[in-house]
C-alpha cells in the first residue's frame, strides 16, 4: 500500500469502529418475560483535574510539533499524521470536548456573569491556540483541531469556489461568533455545542439531524475543502485575526521566491495565496485616497446600523432563552385555554411559581438582551466596514506569499514549489 494513503485508511477504521459500537445500541432491545431488569445506564465519570491538565499538555505538545512540521520541517505528510493523531485523541478519544471552538462560550459566560467561574483548562484551551497563532500563524488549524483534521483527511478532490461566493460565505462565521457569544453571555444557549456537526460523529449520540449534517459536510469537503472551517467556524474568526500579526508564518517556498507562478492556480484550494503584483497597473492616488476615506467613513455607519438592527431584534433573540419561551407558552395558555404540556410548563406548574414572577423574569431577560444585542450588531457592522476598507489598501508584493489570515498552514502548496522539489532531490 502507498504510504500516502495510510492516514486515510486509519480514518476509515476509526469511523467504522465507532459505527460498530453505535450499532450495538441502534436497534430496540429485546423484551424478556422472565422478569429480567436491565441495569441502569451509567454515564462516563468526569475526568479528574489531573487528566484535564494532561489534555492541556497534549495540546501544547501537538501545537509545538505542528509548528515545527509546518515552519521548519515543511512536511505535508507530517502534518497529515498530526491530523490523524489529533482526530484520534481530541476527537474520538476526548469526544471533541472540551474544544477550543466551544470554549468561546465559556469565556463569554464568565465575562458577563459573576456567578460563573470558567475552569482553568477551558480558558487554556481558548487562549493557547491564539497565542500560537500570534507567534506562528494558524498551526492549530493545520493539524491540531479535530474538526479541521477530519475535514483535511476527507478532502480528496479540490475545487475552488468563485471569489465572490467565497467572500459572501466567509461572512457567516462572523454571524455565528456574534450570536454564540451573545447567547452564552445571556445564559441562554451554547449554540456552538448544540449545533456542532462533528461531535455527534465523535460520540455518535447526537440527534440524527446533526449526524446527517456532519456527514454531509464531510461529503461536501471531498470537493470543497474544510467547509466548516471556512464558512462556519467562529473560532476561525479569532485565528484569522491573530494570525495576521504572526511573528513567523509558513512560507510557500523555503528560499527566495522565483515567481515561477506554479503555485498560482491549484496549489491552494482556500484562495489564500497572494500573487506578486509588481506588474499591476498603479491606480490614481487621488482616486484611491477618496475611496479609502469613503469606506473609512462608512465604518461607523455600519456599526450604528448593526447596533440598531439587533436592538430591534432583541425580543425575538430573547426567545432562545428557555424562560422566555416558557412565559410565552403560559401566556398563550391563558389567552387560548389550550393547556401547555411541554416539560418546562409541567415543571413550572409543579414548582408553584406565580405568573407574575414568571412574566417579570421574562421582561428582565428581554431587557438584558436589549442592552447586549446592540453590541453584537456593532461588532458585525465594524467587521463589515473594516473588511470593505481592507479592499482599498494595496500593498506591493514582489513574490507569492500566503495570506496570513486565511492560510491554514496545511502545507498543500509545498509540492508546487520547484525550489522545494529541488531541495528534496538533494
Amino acid at each position: 500500500m502507498n504510504k500516502r494513503y495510510i492516514p486515510y485508511v486509519l480514518l476509515f477504521i476509526m469511523l467504522l469502529w465507532h459505527a460498530v459500537l453505535f450499532a450495538q445500541d441502534r436497534f430496540p432491545r429485546p423484551e424478556f418475560e422472565s422478569g429480567y431488569v436491565y441495569p441502569e445506564h451509567q454515564q462516563p465519570l468526569q475526568r479528574s483535574q489531573t487528566w484535564e491538565y494532561i489534555d492541556v499538555a497534549v495540546l501544547i505538545a501537538a501545537l509545538s510539533v505542528t509548528t515545527w512540521l509546518a515552519l521548519k520541517k515543511r512536511s505535508r505528510q507530517g502534518l497529515i499524521w498530526m491530523s490523524v493523531f489529533s482526530l484520534a485523541y481530541f476527537g474520538f478519544y476526548r469526544e471533541g470536548c472540551i474544544c477550543s471552538v466551544g470554549s468561546i462560550q465559556n469565556v463569554a459566560l464568565a465575562l458577563f456573569n459573576d456567578g460563573y467561574t470558567i475552569p482553568l483548562t477551558a480558558l487554556l484551551f481558548f487562549l493557547i491556540p491564539l497565542i500560537f497563532a500570534i507567534f506562528f500563524g494558524r498551526v492549530f488549524c493545520a493539524g491540531v483541531c479535530p474538526f479541521g483534521a477530519i475535514q483535511e483527511l476527507t478532502g480528496f478532490k479540490t475545487v475552488k469556489l468563485p471569489k465572490t461566493v467565497e467572500s459572501i460565505m466567509a461572512a457567516i462565521p462572523f454571524l455565528y461568533l456574534a450570536f454564540s457569544v451573545l447567547f452564552a453571555a445571556m445564559q441562554s444557549e451554547f449554540i456552538i455545542c448544540r449545533y456542532d456537526p462533528f461531535v455527534g460523529i465523535f460520540r455518535l449520540d447526537a440527534s440524527y439531524t446533526m449526524i446527517v449534517f456532519g456527514v454531509l459536510l464531510l461529503i461536501a469537503g471531498i470537493f470543497i475543502n474544510r467547509p466548516y472551517c471556512r464558512y462556519l467556524c467562529p473560532y476561525g474568526v479569532l485565528q484569522n485575526l491573530f494570525s495576521r500579526f504572526s511573528w513567523k508564518h509558513l512560507t510557500i517556498t523555503p528560499a527566495e521566491c522565483t515567481n515561477c507562478r506554479l503555485c498560482e492556480e491549484e496549489a491552494c484550494t482556500y484562495n489564500a495565496i497572494l500573487p506578486s503584483n509588481t506588474n499591476q497597473e498603479i491606480e490614481d492616488p487621488v482616486r484611491s485616497r477618496r475611496r479609502f476615506i469613503s469606506y473609512f467613513l462608512l465604518i461607523p455607519v455600519f456599526a450604528i446600523a448593526g447596533g440598531f438592527l439587533l436592538y430591534n431584534m432583541a425580543p425575538g433573540l430573547a426567545k432562545v432563552h428557555r424562560d422566555v419561551r416558557l412565559a410565552q407558552e403560559i401566556r398563550i395558555e391563558k389567552e387560548t385555554g389550550i393547556e401547555a404540556v411541554s416539560k418546562a410548563a409541567v415543571a413550572y406548574k409543579e414548582a408553584g411559581q406565580t405568573e407574575e414572577e414568571l412574566f417579570a423574569n421574562e421582561m428582565k431577560i428581554i431587557s438584558r438582551f436589549r442592552k447586549a444585542s446592540p453590541w453584537a450588531g456593532v461588532f458585525l457592522g465594524l467587521s463589515l466596514g473594516i473588511s470593505l476598507l481592507s479592499l482599498t489598501i494595496k500593498r506591493t508584493r514582489t513574490e507569492y506569499v500566503p495570506h496570513r489570515g486565511k492560510c491554514y498552514s496545511c502545507g498543500r502548496c509545498f509540492k508546487y514549489c520547484p525550489v522545494e522539489v529541488k531541495n528534496q532531490v538533494k
